[in-house]
C-alpha cells in the first residue's frame, strides 16, 4: 500500500499567529497517512495539535497527553506529537533529556499503527537535543531510539521521522544509515531523502526568514544551510518478511504563503510503498 509520511519542526506559537492556520492547511492539502511534529505547544488553555489537524481525518497525541509531569521549558517550547490516519496505539514515550543535553523537553513517541490489509506497524516520532556542540549526547539519543525501535517492533518495517538537529554526516546520522557504530553497536535504517530526494534538502537555512532569526542567534555565521530533518525507514535487516520502497522525498512548507513563512524549518514529505510480503 502506499503511505505518505510527514514530519515538520512547527515552532511552537513564534512568529506570526496565522502560521497554525496555514500549515493545518498544507496538511489538509498534502493528506498524509503519518505525521511527526515537534515543538507543538500545548497548555490547559489550548491546543497547538489540535488546531494543527482540524479538518484533516487524522488521530493526534501530544506527548503532554501520556506523561505525568512535563519536562522544563515545555510550556515555552511545546513537545512532540504524533498524527496518523487510523487510530494508533502509544507503546512508549522516550525522554531523551540527558546530563548534557537537559533542555530538550521534546519527548519522542512510539505508537503502533493498524494498517489496512498490511498488519501493524511502529511509527516513532522522535527529535534529539539542538545545541550545536551536543553531537555527544545525539549520539546516546539515537543508540536508545534504536533501543525504543527493538522494544516495540512490528514485522512491517518501522518508520522514524523527526528533527534530528544533525547533518547527515553526523555519527548520530551516520549511525541510523548503517555507516558507522556507535559504542560497538550498528543498525541500519533507510534516509528517505538520501534514496529519493533530490538537491541538498536543506530544512534549516536563512533562505527562511524565520530560520535566519534563529540561526543569528545560536550559529552567528551568514549563509547557513543544514539539512537536519529526517525520515527513516526499517531496513531487511530488521524485517526480512515484509518491504517498504521510498518512491518519493521533497521539501513541504518550504514556501511562504500570504507573505508568511509557515515554520523556522521546512518539513520533509516521503511517500511510500509498503507491504507485509517481501518482494522476490
Amino acid at each position: 500500500m502506499r503511505l505518505r509520511v510527514v514530519t515538520l519542526n512547527v515552532w511552537n506559537r513564534q512568529g506570526d499567529p496565522k502560521r497554525t492556520g496555514l500549515i493545518n492547511r498544507e496538511l489538509r492539502r498534502l493528506a498524509p497517512d503519518l505525521v511527526s511534529l515537534q515543538e507543538v505547544a500545548k497548555s490547559p488553555e489550548s491546543s497547538q495539535l489540535d488546531e494543527l489537524i482540524r479538518d484533516t481525518g487524522l488521530h493526534g497525541t501530544h506527548q503532554a497527553d501520556v506523561l505525568r509531569t512535563m519536562p522544563p521549558h515545555a510550556d515555552r517550547f511545546g513537545g512532540n506529537a504524533v498524527a496518523t490516519r487510523w487510530p494508533h496505539r502509544v507503546d512508549e514515550v522516550l525522554d531523551l533529556r540527558m546530563s548534557d543535553a537537559n533542555d530538550v523537553p521534546w519527548c519522542s513517541l512510539a505508537v503502533t499503527v493498524p494498517l489496512p490489509g498490511e498488519g501493524d506497524l511502529l511509527f516513532i516520532a522522535a527529535a534529539t537535543s539542538w545545541r550545536l556542540a551536543a553531537e555527544a549526547a545525539r549520539e546516546r539519543q539515537v543508540v536508545a531510539l534504536t533501543d525504543l525501535d527493538a522494544r516495540h517492533r512490528r514485522a512491517l518495517p518501522t518508520i522514524i521521522a523527526g528533527d534530528f538537529n544533525a547533518t547527515p554526516d553526523a555519527a548520530s546520522i551516520r549511525y541510523l544509515s548503517g555507516l558507522q557504530s556507535l559504542g560497538g553497536r550498528s543498525v541500519k535504517y533507510h534516509d528517505a531523502w538520501q534514496i529519493a530526494g533530490e538537491g541538498e534538502g536543506h530544512t534549516w537555512n536563512t533562505d527562511n526568514p524565520s530560520a535566519k532569526s534563529e540561526i543569528g542567534k545560536i550559529v552567528r555565521q551568514p549563509h547557513h544551510r543544514r539539512r537536519i530533518d529526517y525520515v527513516f525507514v526499517g531496513s531487511w535487516d530488521a524485517h526480512p518478511k515484509a518491504t517498504c520502497e521510498v518512491r518519493a522525498a521533497s521539501l513541504a512548507f518550504d514556501q511562504p504563503v500570504d507573505g508568511i513563512w509557515l515554520s523556522d524549518h521546512f518539513g520533509v514529505v516521503a511517500d511510500l510503498e509498503i507491504s507485509a510480503t517481501a518482494s522476490q
